[in-house]
Formats: C-alpha cells, structure tokens, sequence
C-alpha cells in the first residue's frame, strides 16, 4: 500500500489533463465505497465499465491487452467465475504490479503469481469444479502503461451446465450480468467474436436489455482474423447491422497458439497493426480499429459519462452521508460518566412520556393506514361499549312467567289489589346489573390499548438498552394496571348505585298513562273496556273507572260468594296456580269434591254418622270428610294466562325498558369518564413521576444502560460507515471544474493511450483530428 500511495503522489506531482485527474479520482472513490458493505453501497452507483459476453468471447483478451500484461486464467471452458473490478492506475514509475482488495498490503510483482491468486479466490469461494459465484474480486494494477480506467469482467454466459455448475445457469449469469448494467452509471463493453452472427449476439442482447437505447453500449468485435475468407467486419464496425450510438471497435486477439508459446502484447499490437493498415476492407477505418483506438475510446467516453453522473452522485452522497450522520448521532457516545448517565436516563423517561402523551393526544406522527393512540380509545368507547349497551335488550331474558310470578310473589298471602312495584323493581335490577360486565370490559380494553401505546413509544432507542426497556415495561404495566383497579371500583360504584335508587321520578321515564298508552298502541290491552292509568311514580298502576266501579261496589258489596270484581287491578285475589311439571293430583275412590257432582251434592262418609247438626239435621246424612290435596313443592302460576295477566306484563316490560335506557344513557356517559380519570389522564399526569422514581437510581444506571453486542457492532459499523462517505464527500470535492474544456472536447494526441509504444507504429490518430465525443 505504501507502494501505491507513492506511486499516487509520483502521478500527482506531474501536471495533469482534466482526464488524468479525473478518472484516478473515480478510482479512488471506487476503493473507498469497497469498503462499505452490500446495503450501505447501495444506493451510490459509481461509473464503471463492465466487460460481457459470451464464453469464449475474447472478453479477457481485451482486458489483457489494455492493460498489456498477462495475468488472467485463460483455458478452452468457462474462466472467469466470479466478477473481477480491474482498476488500472497510470504512474511514472517503470515498475508494475498489483494489489488485492483481500490482501491488503501484499504487492503482487510477478503477473504469474497474479494469475494464481485470481484463480486461488475463485475456487475458494465458487469452488473447483467450475462455480459460479457473484462475490467480486478486486484488483488494482499500477503500471506506466496503462490508462486510468476502471473495468468489470463480468462471467461469460454459457447455456449447458458442466461440473458443479447448477442446472439455471445461464439464468444466474444472466441475473448477475443485469445487476451490473441496469445501473445509468455503467459503460456497457459487448464483446462479440468477428466469426459469429452478430444479429445472435449475447452480448448485445442483455446490452439492450439494460441500455435500451444504446446510448452506454460501446460494441468490440473480436477475432476479426480469423473470419471466413472473403468477409470482413466493416459493416459491423460501421455500424449497419446494428447501430450504437458509440459505436464500434474492432481487435485482434491473441490466439490459444500465441497464449501457449507465450507471445507477449507487444508482439500482438504489432501484429493487430499490421493487420489492419494491410487489409484494404479497414482501410479508413482506423479510429475503430485496434485495441489503442479502444484504450482512447473508453478513457474519453468514460471521462465524460463521469462529468455527466458528477451531479447526481454528489446528491446521493451527501443524501446518504446525513442520513448516516443522523442515524450515528441517535447511537449516541458508549463512554459516559455517572453524571452524563444520569443525564441520559432523564431525557430517556422525559422523551417516552412525551411520546406516551402524544399517542394518547393524537399530537405524535398522523398514520394514515389504521387507527392509532387515542383514536382507538375513542373508538373503543363509542364503537365497541357504547353500541354494544345499544344493542341490548333488557327484556330479552325475561319470560312472561318470570313477570307473573315475580308479580304473585308479591302479593304475599292476600294478595294485592293493583299492581306492585316490587316486580318492576325487582326485573329493573337485574338487567342494570348486566351492564357491570362490558363496563369492566371496557375499562380493560382501554388498559390493553394503554400497554400497546407503552410498547411503541421511544422504540428505537429503547433497542439499545434491554435492561433499561424490560425495567420501564414492567413499571408501565405495574403503574398501569395500579390505575385500573381504582377505574374497575369506580365502574362498579356506578353500576350498584344505580341499583340502589329506582328514580322512578325521573323526567325521561315512562310512566302513568303514558305506559297504558304505549300498552294499547301495541294491542296488549286486547278486552279492556276502560283505560288504564299509571301512578306517575310507577308503583301503583290502576284503572280509573274499574278503582270508581270497585268503590262503589265495595259500597253495595253483595255476600254472594265466588263472584269476580270486574276491575282489572282491583285485583282478584284467587289467582290459579299449577303444580310443577309431573305433579299428579291425589285421588280416592271414598273421596270428592264438595259440590261434586253435577247438582252439586257430596258423597256421605260413614264415620261422620254421629255428627249432627244443631238445628237438627244430621251431619251424616249431609256430608262427608273432605280431604285436601297437599301442595306441590314447587308451584308456578298457571298456564292459562288472563287479559288482566297480558296487560300486567306489558306494562311491566315497558316500564323496564324505560327505566334501562336512563340507566344505560347515565353508564354510557359515566363509564367512560371513570376510564379516562382514574386511568388514562393519571397515567399521563403521573407517569414521569413514576419512572423517576423506580429507575432514577445511581446504582442501577451501569446496568440500565448496558447496550447489547448487536448495537455495539452496529455503532461501528455505522461509524465506518461515517468515515467511508465522510472521505467520498471529500474526494468528489477535489473534482476539477473545467467546464470550458469540457465544452471543446479533448484531442486524442493530447491524451494518449498509455499503452506500450512500438517502433513503427504511431499512437495518434492518422488524421490528427479530435475525437469530440460532447457536441
């Protein structure tokens, strides 16, 4: 490394054209973003140039003789395996050698041994049986003849699998080629052989696949000596089979025969020179012919692709070098003193509840895919508990029998004459008593949110620090479920409060002759000959005209027994009732009713022949012993359900069904303000206060903030990453600006190839004109 960097300040100290600065800059660019892994190099594109082709194309050929050396596996099948970067670096120096990215400060003098450590990484990591793999190799020659240019030789696509090679090859070859060329910052080289249909041509396929409109693809045709007698290649390199926009250029390669007996470039230029000024097909053509004419093509289209990407790759630099800076200072410094700890630990707990209170408040960052914070709290209130209480129906679970026999329960053993206020009570209790359950549902629910909104506050850099993250955790979830205990008795204080006190006084309740109304207008009144009316306080429901006509009967009361009162709640008192369900009355052959019979008389008992009556009739000849029957264990009323019993219940209903909707409107409104007090704005009010308290503490701060091995790893790696971009931001500000020069283009006698020079022949262009690849 000492070597190159001395080679690089020999090449520095000469004055140097805007193409001798620039492209050693991209140079050295490429070797500081080699050092950024696979995600952080992303998205920074540098210009290069990839070589592809099929195999045996004479893609290693041409990277030979550009850089005039041989140093590259050569052989019948597939060479080149995994995508080698050539970075060529021009010096004054008459020395020449390379350098591994892999094996840093190693020099590499002998191209042999070049040659074998290529092949050694190769079968390291693609195998020895002919593997594929996309891992690069980096190398970097230094030499006096060479230009400064950057080259990818990327593998030869092949079509039938050998060795270990798996059955999609192609497919990989071809995947991998892609990655490399879709880039805009790419130069496209497609080398096809001379001796092959160009139209068929691998390379200029996949070429327009990621140049669409050929304006990066520069095409070289190999091999041009050993076409068919008779043909040539002008109308290729004229490009009238298929244009490219810059153009074409034609080579001779070496042969396997020269490879073997060892046949220097030297040699080979001079034979490709010789070459072309004898074949009269390539005549005039000389400014695509030869592997200098290439050298000089690829330096100038490579130096104004790098003037046109300049822009666009500072943005992306700089892009990614803030956003890499920010991303470093979130990780903060590891070396921290007690006091500088403690400092951290407070803005920590200052910053996650300011961030619990603005999820809560809807004030943190404005999702626009689903609810979030607070906007589920209301939800929960509005969409889940209050229309779940909406839905219900307080008198679903009431049957009409439990009406009636609560109704007869509270008669007691006289039975009343209007209707209680016990059964309505009674029925009214145990439907507000349903609503306790989705109340302390909701309140739970809310807590489950509150324990999401913890979990999602501050999580980045609550990552850092495990034990910091699971200690404030399981103080949230203590201090929270401390808060919902309160809110849980508070709900329940409610529900039996309202259990408690039946304000039948209520203004929205239904009552009196509103709920006889309501009776009639469902036809539960079906044979009533009179209104009916209801006490306004609910408790002694009556009809007016029958209470009259009880009053005046009650006046002119006739003694006859078993009549009925008329009145519908001045009530009868003989109310049926029926034995439970496999009750059987107890009958006797020696026994019947009194009144049996259709005239009503009884069956005389002969152990009452004694009896007599004080008047003089005998007890034996009238009656008999009348034996009742025994009372069942469970009774219910009857079966036969009077008009009396259809009103009584819907009257009952109704006036359940409006006492629980004033209940359910005062839980609606009152649940959720206990939630919110005892539960969510505590917690927002106290939770600072909390965690201060339980983790403020000076002997827990080393362990609190412990940071894990994965961050550690990650800090460095960012911080490497810092350094990397910091040094790419300041190496692209040492690009030169001569835009005027720019402007005029460059002649190619001013800026030769660099390539060795031969006695004979000349490195200028025949015509001395400029080559201006900028108008």
């Amino acid at each position: 490394m000492a070597d190159s960097a001395a080679a690089a300040a020999a090449a520095a100290a000469q004055p140097a054209t805007v193409g001798q600065a620039v492209i050693p800059l991209v140079n050295r660019l490429q070797d500081i973003m080699a050092r950024l892994d696979g995600d952080a190099a992303a998205g920074v594109e540098l210009p290069q140039v990839a070589a592809i082709g099929g195999q045996s194309s004479g893609k290693s050929s041409v990277l030979e003789a550009l850089v005039g050396r041989d140093f590259l596996p050569r052989g019948p099948e597939i060479c080149t395996r995994r995508p080698l970067v050539l970075q060529l670096v021009r010096h004054s120096a008459p020395e020449e050698w390379g350098e591994f990215l892999h094996a840093p400060g190693r020099r590499f003098d002998d191209f042999e041994h070049i040659k074998r450590e290529i092949q050694s990484e190769t079968d390291k990591e693609a195998g020895g049986n002919k593997g594929v793999s996309d891992k690069q190799i980096r190398l970097k020659i230094f030499s006096p003849n060479v230009i400064d240019i950057t080259l990818v030789d990327l593998p030869g696509i092949t079509r039938v699998p050998v060795g270990d090679q798996p059955s999609d090859i192609e497919s990989r070859i071809r995947t991998m080629i892609m990655q490399y060329i879709k880039h805009p910052s790419c130069i496209i080289l497609a080398v096809s052989p001379a001796n092959a249909d160009l139209a068929n041509s691998d390379a200029l396929q996949l070429a327009r696949l990621g140049d669409p409109d050929g304006s990066r693809t520069i095409g070289v045709i190999t091999k041009l000596d050993i076409m068919d007698r008779g043909t040539d290649a002008r109308n290729f390199l004229l490009g009238n089979v298929i244009p490219l926009k810059l153009g074409y250029v034609g080579i001779v390669n070496r042969s396997q025969e020269d490879i073997n007996f060892n046949r220097s470039i030297k040699d080979a230029l001079a034979f490709e020179e010789k070459f072309f000024s004898t074949l009269p097909a390539y005549h005039g053509l000389s400014q695509c012919c030869g592997v200098p004419q290439l050298a000089k093509k690829l330096n100038m289209i490579l130096l104004k692709h790098i003037t046109d990407m300049l822009p666009g790759l500072k943005s992306r630099i700089n892009a990614q070098l803030v956003a890499v800076a920010k991303e470093h200072a979130a990780y903060g410094d590891t070396a921290e003193s007690t006091a500088g700890q403690g400092v951290k630990l407070l803005n920590i707990l200052g910053k996650y509840c300011e961030a619990f209170s603005s999820m809560v408040e809807g004030k943190n960052k404005v999702s626009t895919d689903q609810l979030s914070g607070g906007a589920r709290i209301h939800y929960i209130f509005q969409s889940i508990f209050v229309k779940s209480l909406e839905e219900i129906d307080p008198c679903k679970n009431i049957s009409d029998e439990d009406i009636r026999t609560s109704i007869q329960n509270s008669d007691g053993p006289k039975g009343a004459m209007f209707l209680p206020e016990v059964p309505f009570e009674i029925l009214v209790r145990k439907q507000i008593g349903r609503l306790l359950d989705p109340s302390l549902q909701c309140a739970k629910f809310i807590y489950d949110e509150l324990v999401k909104i913890s979990h999602g506050c501050l999580t980045s850099e609550l990552q850092k620090y495990p034990i910091l993250k699971r200690r404030m955790g399981e103080s949230v979830s203590n201090f929270l479920r401390d808060g919902l205990r309160p809110a849980e008795t508070m709900i329940t204080h409610i529900i039996e409060m309202e259990m408690d006190y039946i304000n039948t006084s209520h203004s929205s309740f239904v009552g009196g002759s509103k709920v006889v109304e309501l009776a009639k207008h469902e036809g539960l009144s079906s044979r009533g000959p009179t209104s009916l009316s209801v006490h306004k306080d609910g408790v002694g429901i009556s009809s007016e005209a029958q209470l009259k006509s009880s009053t005046e009967n009650n006046v002119q009361i006739k003694s006859e027994r078993g009549q009925k009162s008329r009145a519908v709640f001045a009530r009868d008192t003989s109310r049926g009732a029926t034995a439970e369900k496999g009750f059987q009355p107890d009958t006797d052959a020696g026994t019947s009713v009194a009144g049996g019979g259709q005239n009503g008389h009884s069956l005389v008992s002969g152990s009452l022949s004694s009896m007599s009556d004080p008047r003089g009739y005998s007890l034996n000849s009238l009656y008999s012993m009348i034996r009742l029957r025994e009372p069942p264990s469970t009774l219910k009323p009857s079966e036969n359900k009077t008009d009396r019993d259809r009103t009584e219940i819907a009257i009952v209903k109704l006036l359940v069904k409006s006492y629980y909707d004033i209940v359910r409107k005062s839980i609606e409104d009152a649940v959720p303000k206990a939630i919110m007090h005892f539960l969510v704005n505590h917690t927002k009010r106290e939770l600072h206060n909390v965690l201060i308290r339980k983790l403020y503490r000076e002997s827990l701060l080393d362990d609190m903030l412990r940071e894990t091995d994965e961050v550690l790893i990650r800090r460095q790696r960012i911080q490497e990453t810092l350094q990397v971009l910091e040094q790419a931001h300041r190496t692209l500000e040492e690009f030169p600006l001569e835009a005027e020069k720019l402007e005029r283009g460059y002649s190619i006698s001013e800026y030769g190839t660099g390539l060795p020079k031969i006695p004979g022949l000349s490195n200028r262009n025949p015509r001395g004109s400029s080559l201006n690849l900028y108008s």
